[in-house]
């Protein structure tokens, strides 16, 4: 099925969408210049969702629209497949939620967001028919992600450092017995990929903050900070073969960064040092090629079969 269009009641389109109204404009004495379902192009977005839209039609005419009055042309064109799955109560077929982000790190401070993220298993039906089923659930207000389990999964397998970090978050809040069976299996996950994935990730982030420094004379901290924690967590992982999540001894060290209070030479020192025991621990890892695709791909089909149950399993 093609991607889902990603929209929230909280979008803002920016000028240049191509809207579509959802009701007549009306003219001077009544009549109707562009019935319900004109397409038009948004010109000046408001500055929050009280005002209005200013949006021209393909005749040149320009009218203010509220934005309960219009949508986006590629939403329009999904119509009833995406709103019939969006009405699915979803969320509650979370089968895995955990707090991974500065609570799990031990890194939290005060007014600190709480993150939670995991995993869902949509119902068999849902899944099969014609509305198919997003790939993940997003709630902003409770800053709060799940997964597609088989979204999940792929991601799991590719070494996303996030799925990881759920998998071994020590602030587990709900775990069915199937997802207790995932989290059973998660050495599975486990191999050289971390290498490649966290590795890459660090070197391109930093090479943009050094762009930033020269062309700014300054970064984001708390993003240094997460970089460099990163670095620390995949030299564990090649070590060990666990994902180790909250940082325990370098915890001030790490803080001291996202205070500003290390300097940018002092820590590009200390990631030019890790990455020398990253590379080191690559070399002498025990964890295998490649993941195991058989056991996980064994794991998604035996969830998909359990998804016909009437109750979460």
């Amino acid at each position: 099925m093609p991607e889902r269009v990603h929209d929230h009641p909280g979008l803002i389109y920016s000028p240049g969408t191509q809207v579509v109204t959802l009701a007549d404009v009306v003219g001077d004495g009544g009549k109707i210049r562009h019935p319900r379902g004109s397409v038009g192009v948004v010109i000046r977005s408001p500055r929050d969702l009280e005002h209005s839209y200013r949006v021209r039609f393909t005749d040149g005419v320009e009218v203010p629209l509220k934005p309960g009055e219009l949508t986006t042309l590629a939403r329009f064109k999904e119509g009833g497949i995406a709103s019939s799955a969006a009405s699915r109560q979803l969320f509650d077929r979370v089968i895995f939620r955990c707090v991974i982000g500065s609570q799990a790190y031990g890194l939290a401070g005060e007014g600190s967001d709480v993150d939670r993220r995991g995993c869902y298993l949509p119902p068999a039906e849902l899944h099969w028919s014609l509305y198919g089923v997003p790939d993940q659930l997003d709630d902003e207000e409770t800053q709060e992600t799940y997964w597609e389990i088989q979204k999940f999964v792929v991601l799991a397998l590719k070494a996303n450092p996030n799925v990881l970090e759920c998998l071994y978050s020590p602030m587990v809040e709900t775990a069915t017995p199937l997802a207790q069976e995932l989290l059973d299996m998660r050495s599975c996950f486990m191999s050289r990929v971390v290498y490649q994935t966290y590795n890459g990730y660090v070197m391109s982030q930093f090479k943009k903050m050094q762009t930033d420094i020269r062309n700014q004379g300054q970064v984001k901290w708390k993003h240094v900070m997460h970089l460099i924690r990163l670095l620390l967590a995949g030299i564990e992982v090649l070590r060990s073969g666990v994902v180790p999540v909250r940082v325990e001894k370098h915890r001030e060290e790490l803080l001291a960064i996202r205070r500003g209070e290390m300097s940018w030479d002092d820590v590009e020192a200390w990631r030019k040092e890790l990455h020398q025991r990253f590379n080191a621990a690559f070399e002498s890892t025990e964890l295998p090629d490649r993941p195991d695709y058989e056991r996980a791909n064994a794991f998604l089909v035996d969830a998909r079969r359990r998804a016909l149950a009437e109750a979460l399993p």
